[in-house]
């Protein structure tokens, strides 16, 4: 039982490294492709292999569940679009911690325990070290844009849950993602321009397409079905301090020892909010 349970727990990691492996090859796409280039090309290519994986069905549905993936499928590009352009004026630890607030928010707002309130004046703690001077390079709009990507992320996750009870597993985030890179693609066929031709950049979009969505999404949905969804949580609340370190490892973005104690308020606070609370799962998850 314990080695199951350790083994889950590797598989949240590896799946929140994958994550953060893919933001790093995506922020070194960004000089030739621009945010924009990169989000069309992730949402492209991890649609198209969470489609070959999931095989969904959408014919006959109600247009109420159609609906559902319309309004997910722009979240999603707004979602992206925010992250990325942050992540463009911060660095990866700094950009993640922030909208990491958005799923804090989530937990929080669905508790309701007094306790939350230490939880949210840690974390409220931790972006006001980020906001003064975190680390190198923090830039003030980047900051705004990276709490916008979290409050995309939390209507992601209340949206979700409700795609989750209609849809099996991820077979509605694929049609999602496929649909917010057709409404990402204007923009990112501009921003990417002649870019698009080079087989080598295409190449690396779509492993940031794979690292950021079907492998960790692989990789989570296994470590649900042996973990209880508070534990769940409480490991995944980890992903700031993985996206600082994989920042200094993949783009050797160096932080100052401030910004390391506000993501480590981030990471406490989410664990806390997270501890004892039973996340929403969809029934077939």
């Amino acid at each position: 039982m314990r080695e199951g349970r350790a083994s889950a727990v590797a598989l949240v990691l590896g799946a929140a490294t994958s994550v953060q492996g893919g933001a790093a090859v995506a922020k070194s796409l960004f000089p030739q492709l621009g945010p924009p280039g990169v989000v069309f090309l992730r949402l492209l290519f991890g649609g198209l292999a969470l489609w070959a994986i999931t095989r969904p069905q959408l014919r006959e549905r109600p247009r109420r569940e159609l609906g559902l993936l319309i309004v997910l499928g722009v979240v999603l590009v707004s979602m992206n679009l925010t992250f990325y352009e942050s992540l463009d004026r911060l660095p990866l630890g700094v950009a993640v911690t922030v909208e990491f607030l958005g799923p804090l928010a989530v937990a929080v707002l669905g508790s309701r325990r007094p306790l939350d309130l230490v939880w949210v004046g840690a974390a409220g703690a931790g972006v006001a070290l980020l906001a003064n001077g975190g680390g190198k390079a923090v830039h003030p709009l980047g900051l705004v844009l990276a709490a916008v990507a979290g409050l995309f992320w939390a209507c992601y996750i209340l949206l979700g849950v409700r795609v989750g009870r209609a849809f099996s597993g991820a077979s509605g985030l694929a049609p999602a993602m496929l649909l917010g890179a057709a409404l990402a693609a204007p923009w990112g066929i501009v921003s990417a321009g002649g870019h698009l031709r080079d087989a080598q950049l295409v190449g690396a979009g779509v492993g940031v397409g794979l690292l950021s969505s079907a492998l960790p999404w692989s990789m989570e949905l296994e470590a649900l079905r042996r973990l209880p969804p508070h534990v769940f949580s409480v490991v995944l609340s980890l992903e700031p301090a993985v996206a600082a370190v994989a920042g200094v490892v993949f783009l050797h973005e160096h932080l100052r020892a401030r910004a390391w104690l506000a993501i480590a308020l981030v990471v406490l606070a989410s664990a806390g909010a997270a501890r004892r609370v039973t996340p929403p799962v969809p029934p077939d998850a």
